[in-house]
């Protein structure tokens, strides 16, 4: 079980009834923030509140997308390298999906980092495949993981070795 904070824009297309009781989650890597991207198709921006990894996929059907976080997830953990017994793991755990508002600044903060930086890949590097995309976003030093990037961040959760 995990807590998709989302946006106010974001919580408004999914249409779905917010906790105000914060769980602790039962993933490795914690809880996941969310925004929505209006582009062509529309997207939504997920970031882990943790390691601040960031993952990219489309937004419809918008009903589903809690349901469809976890396989994507695990496709981007797979293309970092990450053990598939710590994303096994991990998919069990994100089964069960709770929806809340935002709560910590700082990732929502990166969040409009990386949504700016998205946009400058996509628009002037061509760069349009999600899953490429999120791979790029995800080597950019981040002065909330004390300027580390979330791949390594990542790496070293999975690890053990993270503070």
């Amino acid at each position: 079980m995990f807590t998709l904070h989302c946006t106010a824009k974001l919580r408004d297309r999914l249409n779905r009834r917010t906790s105000d009781v914060r769980h602790p989650p039962s993933t490795d890597l914690g809880d996941w923030y969310a925004t929505a991207l209006f582009w062509k198709p529309q997207l939504v921006l997920l970031v882990n509140e943790r390691t601040l990894l960031p993952v990219l996929l489309l937004l419809a059907p918008a009903a589903t997308l809690p349901e469809r976080i976890g396989p994507t997830v695990a496709r981007v953990l797979e293309r970092h390298g990450i053990a598939p017994e710590f994303i096994e793991r991990e998919m069990v755990a994100m089964a069960d999906v709770e929806v809340a508002k935002t709560g910590n600044r700082s990732v929502v903060g990166t969040m409009n980092e990386f949504v700016f930086q998205a946009e400058v890949y996509r628009d002037h590097g061509g760069i349009t495949d999600l899953l490429h995309l999120a791979m790029r976003l995800a080597e950019t030093p981040c002065g909330a993981i004390g300027y580390d990037s979330p791949v390594r961040l990542l790496h070293q959760v999975v690890a053990g070795t993270a503070q």
